[in-house]
């Protein structure tokens, strides 16, 4: 089954890569550490400390990352960590946020055999943590082979990967096998791995570390030049439109414009991918708006712009606590949904599509404490309308609106706790990771004497 997977893998390249040289040659993407993903990381710092090597995919997941790797060095200072990504977002993102924290970032492996095996050699890692849902077969079966202890942190199962899992029942089966914890956000999430074959003895459930989430170090320097750059402490109402999907931006203008007829307010426009920058650019300049460039220089006009354009990357955490409404994108198309903790988390009231699967649990706790707005499904080429309508009745209902804030801060608060959770959980694989390379440093240095 792994043969097979492999070259189905290999396959899937063949066929892709018309499409990865066209994406490379218009955007750039793909070529950010191709020699990584191929194995060849640079060297390491020497350490004879073990190695925890922690994996995530992209901005999200390294964002959720940060309150446990802060956790994993205040207890075990005696570990060197290391943190891998997948796309460049989140390794431009690791980069910036966890460059005091970190003694390495790279790009994770391609899965093949042979690149997962250069990787571990450079790494040589005591413990290996996935973020959320990276289940990437021949490396958890390479890990295996090499006897590195592999464990699924902040673990989640969407019910459209649980569906996709199920078709291939028994090859999940053996790929699970070679984890050696599973600590997952809900107890939905636990049921599906459990049934994907996970034991019940390697399942804990720990909450969302997205809860635990504290403001990026950054956020105090980012906050004053942003404020004071385009003014958003002034008495216009701004409207945060975070990790935005086509056609949403056409969808939110549509609406910022409908809005405006009746009341003052900003529009601030985050896209969820960066490779879409500049079409979005080029509609917010279609639609003639008076608008600014977070990338380009600042000017005396930039206070009074309409809509901005936030074409930045990590910036966007240390800018909710501006906003009077945050409309969460990936909703009003079915991509299930972004982050609604981030805003909840500095009590700003959230206004969502339909679709938000990919965080169903959280945004039913929302719902339930009346911290979220959600819309109904609505039909893409007439969905301007009702969140026009949405939006004018909170930024008119200012007591609704602060209440809301403070219901999903409540939220945010009543769960906290899933670091602690995960570290207690973790503590018998790193204890023994220790212990292994105690050995290991006893042994040669009595060699060496």
């Amino acid at each position: 089954m792994y043969l097979a997977y492999s070259l189905l893998l290999t396959i899937g390249l063949l066929v892709l890569i018309p499409h990865f040289i066209y994406q490379a040659l218009a955007h750039g993407k793909y070529l950010a550490g191709l020699r990584q993903r191929l194995g060849s990381i640079p060297e390491l710092p020497h350490s004879e400390k073990p190695v925890i090597w922690l994996h995530s995919v992209s901005v999200g997941e390294t964002q959720a990352a940060r309150p446990l790797i802060d956790s994993l060095q205040q207890a075990y200072p005696n570990h060197t960590l290391v943190v891998s990504t997948i796309t460049e977002t989140g390794q431009n993102l690791a980069k910036q946020v966890l460059a005091d924290r970190a003694s390495s970032v790279f790009y994770f492996p391609f899965d093949w055999k042979w690149s997962v095996r250069r990787t571990l050699a450079r790494v040589k890692p005591s413990l290996v943590l996935l973020m959320e849902t990276e289940l990437w077969p021949n490396f958890l079966d390479e890990c295996a082979a090499q006897s590195i202890p592999v464990a699924l942190v902040n673990g989640r199962i969407s019910r459209q990967s649980f569906r996709r899992y199920s078709l291939i029942s028994r090859f999940m089966k053996r790929v699970l096998r070679d984890l050696n914890l599973a600590i997952m956000q809900t107890e939905k999430d636990a049921e599906r791995i459990e049934t994907l074959g996970v034991p019940s003895e390697r399942l804990f459930i720990s909450g969302n570390l997205k809860f635990d989430l504290k403001e990026s170090p950054l956020a105090g320097q980012t906050i004053e030049q942003l404020n004071q750059r385009f003014a958003f402490s002034s008495e216009v109402p701004l409207i945060l439109a975070a990790s935005t999907h086509e056609p949403e931006e056409r969808i939110l203008l549509e609406s910022f414009a409908l809005l405006r007829k009746s009341q003052r307010a900003r529009l601030m426009i985050a896209p969820r991918h960066p490779q879409r920058f500049e079409e979005v650019a080029s509609l917010i300049q279609a639609k003639g708006f008076n608008w600014a460039r977070r990338s380009n220089d600042p000017t005396s006009t930039d206070t009074n712009v309409d809509v901005i354009l936030l074409d930045s990357i990590g910036e966007l955490p240390s800018l909710y606590r501006f906003a009077s409404i945050c409309f969460v994108g990936g909703s009003l198309v079915d991509k299930g949904g972004h982050n609604v903790l981030e805003p909840a988390s500095v009590g700003t009231c959230i206004v969502t599509g339909a679709h938000t699967h990919n965080f169903d649990e959280i945004v039913k706790l929302l719902l339930a404490a009346d911290g979220l707005e959600q819309l109904p499904p609505l039909a893409l080429d007439s969905a301007a309308d009702p969140l026009a309508k949405a939006l004018a009745e909170l930024l008119r209902d200012e007591a609704r609106r602060l209440n809301m804030g403070k219901n999903g801060l409540a939220v945010v608060a009543a769960n906290r706790g899933s670091t602690v959770k995960t570290i207690e959980v973790l503590k018998t694989l790193i204890n023994a990771t220790s212990s292994v390379a105690e050995s290991q440093n006893s042994l040669l240095a009595s060699n060496v004497s």
